[in-house]
């Protein structure tokens, strides 16, 4: 039988001695190194169980943001330009359909951490053998060392967009926000989250207004929300919608939100659980509805500015940034498109780095100071991009972008499938256990993934 997780949750006195709890007791007390995750964090966040429901929404209001900018990194700009550009409105339904995957992930991942007081790496490293959660955390730390590297190439490429600094400067500047994590922690889990809300707000803000000017055809548009065959036989558009694929849905968002829904300090008994489930996955749909809208935007914006007009080759972030406001006729266009880009990069790598931590302390057990944990996830980040820039140089940081977020997709299934597996045994979920409904759609959301990784592995050994 496989292990139960006992919840690292209080007791709420409020909810009764009848209260039946999925696990053993939490007022046990934890096992040794079963300490959770983000401990400066944990359960800090109070929620009255006598508020109004608006009050308990904006109380849980914030996790959904921080897994939201992981949908939003500069690793999706280089696959959404490149995608509408070539192939105008066609990939919006690869767009959309890994948002929804996205948001019923998220919510798995949610659910799990709320049920069990466990994050998912925490859970693999009880549930699997050494040897297999070894191996799951070196899968995932390349996962992040990929996405990183799209955070840091992002930040660098936007610094030289607007500041005229060398690709290598910018990741060394953009290194150095590490310090950034540090000071907001500091000040509490909720300053990094209303950091990260003002970004996201200033990232859809900027885009609204490149999408105002731009005039997508609309009609086209929606068209292009409905799956088209050709894109699985398309091998140059399978690949960039394998990119988007990997750079919608991210495989360390999952180990990410599993943690910091546990910020919040909601009762230990079945009723405080269910609701603080409802409440954290409407956060998560929400915040991802917002993810879905800029991914969106960026691909319409070059299908709209660049397919349109016969520009069919804008896979260059820096291209895209020196037409815009020519081909737009609008002189604030790609200064505002730098901007965003910015805001993308400074989001994504903050979240990231409190995903690093995450991973190591969750598979590994390793407790080390704040600082030195994040230096450490931050340098991982920047060795290879600056080993990137030095050997294959500055023209050719958006082709790694889009194969960082390939090799990202690649990752998603190691992260995807014990998600699923565990959310769906009743050992360790007791009354939250997935229904039969939630299993089969979750497995197809699995299966297509790996669908969608073994169409591109075979197309392109079947062309060499």
């Amino acid at each position: 039988m496989s292990p139960t997780f006992p919840p690292q949750l209080e007791t709420d006195p409020a909810a009764g001695a009848a209260s039946t709890l999925a696990a053993p007791s939490p007022s046990a007390t934890p096992r040794a190194g079963s300490m959770p995750s983000l401990p400066e964090a944990h359960r800090t966040i109070p929620v009255s169980h006598t508020a109004s429901w608006i009050r308990k929404v904006l109380a849980f209001a914030g996790p959904g943001y921080l897994v939201a900018v992981g949908y939003m990194d500069p690793g999706n700009w280089a696959t959404d330009i490149g995608g509408g550009s070539k192939f105008g409105y066609t990939l919006l339904s690869v767009i959309l359909i890994s948002n929804l995957m996205a948001m019923f992930l998220q919510a798995l991942s949610a659910k799990l951490g709320i049920a069990t007081g466990r994050d998912l790496a925490q859970a693999c490293r009880e549930h699997y053998t050494r040897p297999t959660s070894i191996a799951l955390w070196i899968v995932c730390e390349i996962a992040i060392a990929a996405c990183d590297l799209a955070e840091v190439l992002g930040s660098a490429v936007a610094l030289k967009l607007l500041f005229g600094l060398p690709l290598l400067a910018g990741v060394i500047i953009t290194g150095l926000d590490v310090l950034i994590v540090l000071a907001l922690q500091g000040r509490g889990f909720r300053i990094i989250e209303a950091f990260v809300v003002t970004l996201i707000a200033t990232i859809a803000g900027c885009f609204a207004y490149e999408i105002f000017f731009s005039h997508p055809i609309w009609r086209e548009a929606v068209v292009g929300l409905i799956p088209r065959a050709e894109i699985l036989h398309n091998r140059e558009m399978l690949y960039i919608a394998i990119g988007i694929l990997g750079a919608t849905v991210m495989p360390h968002n999952l180990y990410l939100h599993s943690s910091i829904v546990q910020t919040r300090a909601f009762g230990a008994s079945v009723r405080d659980r269910r609701e603080a489930m409802r409440y954290a996955i409407f956060d998560s749909t929400l915040a991802l509805g917002f993810a879905l809208f800029i991914n969106a935007a960026i691909l319409i914006l070059g299908a709209a500015a660049f397919h349109t007009r016969g520009y069919h080759d804008v896979a260059e972030i820096a291209d895209a940034y020196k037409l815009l406001s020519p081909v737009l006729g609008v002189s604030l266009a790609s200064t505002l498109f730098a901007c965003a880009l910015l805001a993308s990069g400074q989001n994504s790598t903050l979240t990231g780095t409190l995903a690093g931590q995450i991973v190591m302390e969750g598979f590994l057990q390793i407790r080390l100071k704040p600082w030195l944990r994040r230096l450490i996830t931050r340098t991982i980040a920047i060795l290879p991009a600056v080993l990137v820039i030095g050997i294959a140089g500055e023209g050719k940081v958006t082709s790694l972008l889009i194969l960082s977020q390939v090799i990202l997709s690649f990752q998603l299934p190691f992260a995807v499938i014990p998600l699923i597996q565990f959310t769906g045994d009743r050992n360790k979920m007791g009354e939250f256990t997935n229904s039969r409904f939630t299993v089969v759609i979750a497995w197809i959301v699995a299966a297509a993934i790996l669908f969608f990784n073994a169409e591109l592995l075979w197309l392109i050994f079947r062309t060499k």
